[in-house]
């Protein structure tokens, strides 16, 4: 009898010994202090310090903190760049790889914590035993602080910069992380995971395409694989919500938006059963929730939304469409999460001064756009107003396509460089080959990367799989939640601890238990915090069966 195992072929007998070894506490075969690139093997990396670190209040474990760097050269645009990471290598090794992916622009070196995700933050890939890999995705989101807030976008300006903050960082470090594992504690990791939410599970996407064989398992969070056309969807949210009132930070205040989000609950909460102040059946909820009933009779000016708010949301909800009719990006779910700090932040109006409170989409957004998703780049000023003009300029028809388009010296295009090659035919079919299992999630009241989007993705990857994917991947839609994380939804889970069961001991996932995080604000008054349900795969829904409905065995995973 024979396993496979990334390109070897073991005897049972054999995959066990090594088993068991991968799971006993492994020590380190080098000190940690005073290490180099030459002791650690490194022919392509510098060590700029290594240190050991007791556990602590910062430190989960006790470990050996690595900082150093690689690939540094100076961009077209006179800038210096370098790949900036660190490792953190725990002195109770259990004989695992953990490549954190970060999200936003990047553009800085988190510390190499290993978060495994949810709203739940307290459990770390570092405190059971994980060597962590973090970086900067090959660019320093500071090092053009004098340009406002546009700093951290203006490395788009160097199409090699792009390209490592797309796919290179990750394609350059995983074998030097190898290597340096390998040196440290005398013997390669025997499984290698990858992990991210946002545009750290757009990293996770790209992995399992460019890197098939790299990686065991990849847990992927509301995963931006369309990142510039996403982009695309924050032109159109500003124009939206700026032509209701003039103003789109006034465009709906918190009761707007809390009304609309009852709305949802009373025309689809008993859809999966019982009301209980949950939309769990959210593909159901699409046709049985009309925004429109929410709009005020003549005379009515309380409790109810203007027309043009109910236009606006409408035209955001649908999604990008051009002068021709194509979709440019997904269409969006109602959902509940609609009345959320985190929904809002993003879409409607911050609490940060310096951006003139202008929700993320028209600082971030506007600048990742202008510098990084098009081309030829726009260098727009790095202020709130000239950020929020970008966006409102932005013509669908005309400015659009330049997600697509490539010139000299941007020889590849956005598209090209920041999604899955194939991702709107997805097969992973290489990534299949090679034993590799992902579970991918996404808040379905996501307000930066359409659910929808991911839903459609994995029903192409099924169709181009027999008619279903589940053997290698899975995909829970979290209703109610937010952005990773946040909105009224059990949003604290340990979808990791799943997707090991599933890589190493063979356990397909099924229901993962979800619970409630204290410190979301967005938990209504009335829940118990005892509250559970179960997150059910794709295309699963929980449905009540009867008993506690703060229990999740009240529930079960039905078609």
């Amino acid at each position: 009898m024979k396993k496979r195992n990334r390109g070897f072929l073991l005897s049972a007998g054999t995959a066990f010994v090594l088993l068991l070894a991968a799971r006993a506490p492994a020590s380190a075969a080098l000190d940690c202090d005073g290490l180099t690139a030459e002791t650690l093997g490194l022919e392509n990396a510098e060590i700029v310090s290594a240190a050991a670190v007791p556990k602590g209040d910062d430190s989960p474990a006790a470990h050996c903190l690595i900082e150093a760097t690689t690939a540094e050269r100076t961009g077209i645009d006179g800038q210096p760049y370098a790949v900036r990471f660190e490792m953190r290598l725990p002195d109770d090794w259990n004989g695992r790889f953990f490549h954190q992916f970060n999200g936003g622009n990047d553009g800085e070196v988190k510390p190499a914590l290993g978060p495994l995700l949810s709203g739940n933050t307290s459990r770390t890939a570092l405190g059971i035993g994980y060597a962590v890999l973090s970086s900067n995705a090959g660019h320093d989101g500071k090092a053009q602080s004098e340009t406002g807030l546009v700093s951290g976008n203006r490395f788009g300006l160097d199409p090699e910069a792009r390209a490592f903050y797309g796919y290179r960082a990750v394609e350059v470090l995983t074998p030097i992380a190898k290597t340096l594992i390998a040196s440290y504690y005398g013997r390669p990791p025997q499984r290698s995971y990858g992990v991210g939410c946002s545009n750290g599970g757009r990293h996770g996407f790209v992995a399992a395409e460019r890197l098939a064989e790299a990686y065991d398992g990849i847990l992927a969070g509301a995963p931006g694989f369309n990142l510039p056309k996403a982009a695309v969807q924050h032109a159109l949210d500003v124009q939206a919500f700026s032509a209701i009132k003039g103003d789109m930070r006034i465009a709906f205040t918190p009761g707007d938006l809390h009304h609309v989000a009852n709305g949802i609950r009373a025309a689809c909460d008993e859809l999966d059963g019982v009301k209980d102040g949950m939309v769990l059946d959210s593909r159901a909820c699409q046709a049985a929730f009309d925004v429109a009933a929410l709009q005020c009779a003549p005379g009515q000016n309380t409790s109810c939304l203007s027309a043009k708010q109910v236009e606006a949301l409408k035209t955001v909800h649908a999604g990008p469409i051009n002068g021709e009719g194509e979709q440019l990006y997904s269409d969006w779910s109602w959902d509940t999460g609609i009345a959320g700090g985190n929904w809002r932040f993003w879409k409607v109006e911050s609490t940060v001064p310096p951006w003139a409170n202008m929700p993320i989409i028209a600082i971030m957004g506007a600048g990742s756009l202008a510098h990084v998703f098009t081309t030829p780049p726009t260098e727009v000023e790095g202020a709130p107003a000239a950020l929020e003009e970008f966006l409102l300029d932005f013509d669908l028809d005309r400015d659009a396509p330049k997600i697509y388009a490539s010139e000299d010296p941007f020889t590849e295009s956005a598209m090209d460089i920041m999604t899955p090659p194939g991702a709107d035919d997805p097969m992973l079919a290489d990534f299949k080959a090679a034993g590799g299992k992902m579970i991918v999630f996404h808040g379905v009241s996501d307000p930066v990367f359409s659910a929808n989007d991911t839903a459609n993705w994995y029903e192409k990857l099924a169709e181009n799989n027999g008619g279903s994917a589940a053997d290698f991947v899975k995909y829970y839609p979290v209703p109610g939640m937010t952005h990773c994380a946040g909105g009224p939804a059990t949003d604290d889970f340990n979808l990791f601890a799943a997707l090991v069961d599933w890589v190493e001991y063979g356990i397909e996932p099924k229901a993962v238990i979800a619970g409630l995080t204290p410190d979301n604000k967005d938990i209504p008054a009335g829940w118990s915090m005892e509250r559970r349900r179960p997150l059910c795969p794709w295309p699963q829904v929980a449905r009540y069966q009867d008993g506690d409905v703060n229990q999740a065995s009240s529930f079960a995973c039905q078609d």
